[in-house]
């Protein structure tokens, strides 16, 4: 692509723009290009896409400094096919600044080639080559054992945030447990729920939550430690300065990591940060730092995430750009944070596929633990296109290399849920209850049955996690189990009958 110049501003800048003919509807298109600037130390460069019909107002950003060249990553989907279309990088505070692009390039795919590469990502990253050895006592190959082969725990987290309804309700639990490996306490363990008055801790309801949860064997995030938004705050916290603040937030950090250390696998320490700063304000601006240094040393084997929205969700946010996220966590790096990952909440109405996997793979750089934290999609596109949205969101998550783990926002309550339920009060699905239990199943591998080869062997490609094998060969039988972690290499797994 070559850059043509649009408009001269007053002051003799100009804003480079790319003229795009014959957009298709339906395709996905993901582009790159590297920025410079000069007039400003730093800027927030905008990518938009201006078509006949609309103005796609963010379909990516870099956060450019001047004198070096900075990789700006985005994409679109068009809702309707443009004949004439321009791709614009502005600065997003409107100020006067010279842009230069360079090595630029956009690409289009269609629906069946993005779900062909999501497919080839799954099948490489989520799934293993398996081969299983049958013999005798004394080494010798055994041709035509029956072997059958059974998934019996996935290696992938996918859950979902659960609240204080699933207690005593046994319905909801047996159908929480059939689908889910891994769970979140949708506000259990927030500061406001677990003190609303000062100096008053009660767990009650996080005790039996984690209760359940353990007795099923199923893996916990710890959300959250403190919340930035001051309308999530205590209101008693919101009344605290100075060392008073300062004890309370002591005593919490205390009082929680120490009841807790060892049982939630990850904690969210500053929910939001990018977004609000209460406790900076009031604290200084190494409060943060302060919160992952004493969350560390108070639970070292969990790991301490960044978690925060509009990351993933869209780039027209300001607050929380890509860059924007990755220059906070290596402010905390560089202070000594220790074991941190990467939350992005993924709360979307109309997801943009390219945008988000270009957000994941910028994050990706980084080489932390990427997670989709809170998984949602708005009610007001209504619960047919939620399940349609959902799909997309889902596949691109688990299809993607650099995601450890994924988590619905779906808890529910006797109102509906947050944004999206995945089942009506009854435990009938809706739509995106509906996506949900066609990707689980998708994403597992049945039960297998074969036979030996003249090699006394038998191949297969399962996706990762625990298995159970049964052999039988004449009145000879066995039964054994083995792991499938993520590899390049074929497993190989010997029986003796």
């Amino acid at each position: 692509m070559k850059p043509a110049i649009i408009g001269k501003t007053a002051t003799g800048f100009y804003t480079p723009a790319f003229l795009l003919k014959n957009l298709t509807l339906g395709n996905l298109y993901c582009f790159s290009t590297w920025i410079k600037i000069q007039g400003a130390n730093s800027a927030l460069i905008r990518a938009s896409l201006k078509t006949e019909n609309r103005t796609y107002n963010c379909i990516g950003t870099v956060l450019a400094k001047n004198g070096c060249w900075s990789f700006l990553k985005g994409g679109f989907v068009l809702d309707s096919p443009s004949n004439l279309a321009l791709l614009l990088f502005q600065n997003s505070d409107d100020k006067d600044i010279d842009i230069t692009i360079d090595s630029s390039s956009l690409q289009p795919f269609t629906d069946q080639e993005w779900r062909f590469n999501q497919q080839f990502m799954i099948n490489t990253q989520r799934k293993r080559a398996v081969t299983i050895h049958v013999s005798d006592q004394q080494g010798n190959r055994l041709q035509g054992a029956a072997i059958t082969i059974n998934q019996v725990s996935k290696d992938f987290p996918f859950g979902s945030a659960i609240a204080h309804t699933i207690l005593g309700n046994l319905p909801y639990q047996n159908w929480f447990v059939e689908r889910f490996n891994a769970a979140v306490f949708e506000n259990e363990l927030k500061w406001y729920a677990t003190e609303p008055d000062q100096g008053k801790t009660n767990y009650t309801l996080a005790d039996q939550m984690l209760e359940f949860v353990r007795g099923h064997q199923i893996i916990a995030r710890g959300h959250n430690i403190f919340w930035e938004d001051p309308k999530y705050t205590p209101a008693w916290v919101r009344n605290l300065t100075g060392p008073d603040l300062q004890s309370a937030v002591n005593s919490r950090i205390q009082s929680l990591m120490s009841k807790y250390k060892e049982e939630f696998i990850h904690w969210d320490v500053s929910n939001e940060m990018l977004h609000f700063d209460f406790y900076e304000q009031r604290l200084g601006p190494d409060a943060t730092l302060h919160f992952y240094e004493t969350a560390h040393q108070s639970d070292p084997l969990a790991t301490l995430f960044m978690n925060e929205f509009n990351v993933v969700e869209t780039c027209s946010d300001v607050k929380s750009t890509v860059d924007t996220y990755i220059e906070r966590i290596r402010e905390l790096e560089r202070g000594g944070m220790y074991m941190d990952g990467i939350g992005l909440e993924s709360h979307f109405t109309v997801p943009n596929l390219p945008l988000m996997r270009a957000v994941i793979d910028k994050l990706a750089t980084l080489r932390l633990p990427i997670w989709l934290t809170e998984v949602d999609i708005s009610s007001s596109v209504g619960k047919e296109l939620q399940g349609v949205y959902l799909e997309q969101v889902l596949r691109e998550g688990f299809s993607h290399p650099s995601v450890n783990g994924i988590m619905l926002w779906t808890a529910l309550h006797p109102k509906g849920c947050y944004e999206m339920c995945l089942t009506d009060e009854n435990f009938k699905n809706l739509p995106a209850g509906d996506v949900v239990d066609k990707l689980l199943k998708e994403w597992e591998s049945g039960e297998m049955k074969g036979v030996t080869d003249e090699h006394g062997s038998y191949s297969f490609y399962g996706f990762l996690g625990e298995y159970k094998v049964n052999v039988g060969y004449g009145d000879r039988a066995a039964n054994s189990t083995f792991s499938l972690p993520r590899s390049d290499e074929t497993k190989h797994f010997s029986i003796h009958l």
